[in-house]
This record gives structure tokens, sequence and C-alpha cells, in this order.
């Protein structure tokens, strides 16, 4: 059972490398165009300024502000930060159900990441040299980074909440799971309990304790999130309500405003101006 590999298709994220090399000053948001930032403090010390604080990190670390957020990684001269750094793009924008699933931060030593320590050899290594297609190959390296690093949080089951958590506990698993591949499945908490070898009552409970929703919402969360992505990629909806599980285009309609608070047509034209931005200055 991957659980990660139906979600990397559907929403899938991309790296663009911005810095790498020593840090004295800042690195900002001012630029960050609906996207999120990795950082990889290689050595140093650097401070992570967020609206509810500044964090001090003094080892090796790996960064993760997975939205675009306000925040500043910031070094002086005498801290000797080694950075490299990259803008995040998640299929789909904001509403990537992976974006939405991780903590506003995550700060974590390299040290206690040894399934990503390979690929950081391997990006360190074209980082700090001057091969051709260097800017490319980070790229590469930075997004695999990235799907090792949610491979760990699942491992060691580092979230407490959202869709990680579920995916991470295995009761929980294959239901989702099943959920992910079979969006257009007229799925009921007693199908999904049954996959899950629970009773009804016992599964909705843990449910809703480990992902924060209950099992109805969460499937109506995962099918308005493909019908975005299918929107944004053109499909017309009655193609679209099809694929992920609703009788006719009105029906998909419906369900579309009672989670996103607007029509599919609304919530559509209200992106146009975010792809114009994204696509007139890149992160």
């Amino acid at each position: 059972m991957d659980r990660l590999s139906t979600l990397l298709v559907h929403f899938g994220i991309g790296a663009d490398t911005f810095h790498s090399g020593p840090l004295h000053g800042a690195l900002d948001t001012h630029d960050l165009q609906q996207r999120g930032r990795v950082y990889l403090l290689k050595e140093g010390q650097a401070g992570l300024e967020m609206p509810e604080g500044t964090l001090r990190i003094c080892e090796p670390s790996l960064i993760v502000v997975p939205r675009p957020l306000p925040h500043r990684l910031v070094a002086g001269k005498a801290d000797n930060a080694l950075v490299v750094a990259a803008s995040l793009r998640f299929d789909g924008g904001l509403d990537n159900p992976l974006a939405v699933a991780l903590t506003d931060s995550i700060v974590m030593p390299l040290a206690q990441i040894p399934m990503i320590a390979g690929t950081l050899d391997w990006l360190f290594s074209e980082a700090f040299a001057e091969h051709c297609g260097r800017e490319a190959v980070m790229n590469r390296l930075f997004e695999l980074m990235v799907i090792q690093f949610l491979r760990h949080m699942m491992a060691y089951h580092s979230m407490t909440t959202g869709m990680m958590s579920g995916l991470a506990d295995l009761r929980l698993a294959r239901a989702m799971t099943l959920v992910h591949n079979h969006p257009q499945r007229p799925w009921t908490v007693n199908e999904m309990a049954v996959e899950s070898n629970m009773s009804r009552a016992s599964f909705a409970a843990h449910f809703h304790k480990v992902v924060g929703q209950t099992p109805a919402d969460y499937v109506l969360s995962w099918r308005v999130s493909l019908a975005q992505k299918r929107l944004r990629d053109g499909r017309p909806m009655a193609l679209i309500a099809d694929e992920v599980g609703y009788e006719s285009p009105s029906a998909l309609a419906r369900a579309f405003r009672r989670k996103i608070g607007t029509s599919p047509r609304e919530w559509l034209q209200a992106q146009a101006p975010l792809r114009e931005r994204q696509t007139v200055q890149p992160a």
C-alpha cells in the first residue's frame, strides 16, 4: 500500500533553488508568490523569524515553511551560516492537500533524518561546485528530499493531526489511501470502517481524533481538492463530477460551495490573478 504516490501524482512538488552559500543578512519573503520555502542550514547558526517569535537554530537543520507565510531566515557574519534554499511549488497552490497537512513551520536537525542523508550529500556537493546543469540537478534533489522527508514524517509519526497523521496510522491508512485512489466510489463511513477492519463507531471516533475531521468531511475535502486541480487544468465540470464521485455537475457544485464557500466558476475566476502574478514574477 503506497500512501504517498497518489498524492504526489495529483499534487506534485516542485522546487526552485534561489540561494547557496554563506548567509550574511536575511532571506525574506517579499517574492513568495504563493510558494513555500525550504532551507538547509549546513553549518553555523541562524534565526528563523516568524510572526509568533524567533527560533534560534544552532545545528545543521532542515527548515520547511510549506505555505507563503511571512518569515525571515537571518544570520550575521559571526554566525558562519552556510545555507542552501529553494522555493516550493505545490501543484494546486494553497489548496494542495500536502501543503495544507503540514504545520506552519518545521525545523528538524539533519542528524534526526538519516533517510535523507544520501540526498543531502549529493545536494551539498552540487551547491558548492560549478558543475554543468547544477541548478537543475539541485532543484530535482530538493524535490526528492522533500518526498523523503514526508516519508520520514509518516514513519516516525511526526504529525499530531491532519492527513499526514492519518496516513501514518496503519489502522486508517488503508481506508484513506483507497479514498485517494478511488474518489469516484460512493464512500460511506461503514465502508471505510470495513476497509480498516474496525467497527463503524470505533473507526469514526478514531478518525476524528487522529485526522481532525469526520470521515465524511475528509472525503468531501479530498474530492473538492481534486476538482480544484482539474478546474485549473481546464477540464469540463461534467467530466470532473464523474471522476470525483458526483452524479452531476450541479451536485459537485453544491458540494464545492459547501466546502469552499463559492461556486466552482467563481473560485476559478479568482485564481486567474494569482496565476498571472506567478507567471510575471516567479519566486
